[in-house]
């Protein structure tokens, strides 16, 4: 690396030499690096090629999930959701034990306890997770879907945001082949609930369990209004809504 000295201030490659600024000023560099045919075809590269494809496979799996869940995650997600899902879903790709390096598949590392383990309790906004806003215990029932809180006091037992006046639960079943892409969500209507102190028990359950040739994954959301003249508004587009993978089977 070389600083650049002259009136001229370029930025760019010529001739095989790149111009960039940087914090001491002008900087010059011979163009370098590996070239993409060489990764392609050296047989030395054959592990970054394994992994590129891996990681390829990892990162369309993970849109192929937020896609089946898009009516839920509309208004529940952060900034940095795509590659937290990335890194956990390459935790469930290493699972698959049968297949070779560089062919390993999520679809199949799903369908064992440890895939399943390295996905569970997932929490889709890493600003807002269940465990620290809802502080009590949740109890679900994988033969309906329903998720039940019981003896809830929403005042003592929901840590809301400033200036949430209502609270919502939604529970959902998904039913998600990986490898086939076959996808069926079904949802709950949302419960609805003042945050007060009156004590009540919530119980949001799917129309069914979706049955299909994937995992079927059971979910609970909590979203966050603010009343004004009797209607409700979401609070700040969402950024305070929670969604966590409970279970999957």
């Amino acid at each position: 690396m070389a600083k650049l000295s002259s009136l001229l201030k370029i930025e760019g490659t010529l001739d095989g030499m790149t111009f960039y600024k940087g914090k001491d000023g002008y900087l010059v560099r011979t163009k370098g690096g590996i070239s993409k045919s060489r990764i392609q075809n050296d047989p030395a590269f054959i592990r970054t090629r394994e992994n590129g494809t891996e990681f390829g496979h990892v990162a369309k799996s993970g849109k192929t999930l937020r896609q089946a869940l898009t009516p839920l995650l509309a208004d529940v997600k952060d900034g940095r959701l795509v590659s937290r899902l990335t890194k956990t879903l390459n935790l469930v790709k290493n699972a698959d034990t049968t297949s070779t390096r560089g062919n390993r598949q999520v679809g199949i590392g799903i369908a064992t306890t440890e895939g399943q383990n390295a996905i569970k309790a997932f929490d889709f906004n890493q600003n807002a997770q269940l465990d620290s806003i809802l502080l009590t215990d949740v109890v679900l029932d994988t033969a309906t879907g329903g998720v039940l809180i019981s003896n809830l006091n929403p005042l003592q037992q929901i840590n809301a945001p400033s200036g949430a006046t209502h609270v919502s639960f939604t529970s959902a079943a998904l039913n998600l082949n990986f490898q086939t892409g076959e996808k069926e969500l079904v949802m709950s209507t949302e419960v609805n609930n003042p945050l007060n102190s009156t004590v009540v028990d919530i119980n949001p359950i799917p129309a069914s369990v979706p049955t299909g040739t994937g995992q079927t994954y059971f979910l609970l959301k909590l979203a966050f209004y603010q009343e004004i003249n009797g209607t409700q508004y979401a609070l700040n587009n969402g950024a305070y809504n929670v969604m966590q993978i409970l279970e999957i089977q």
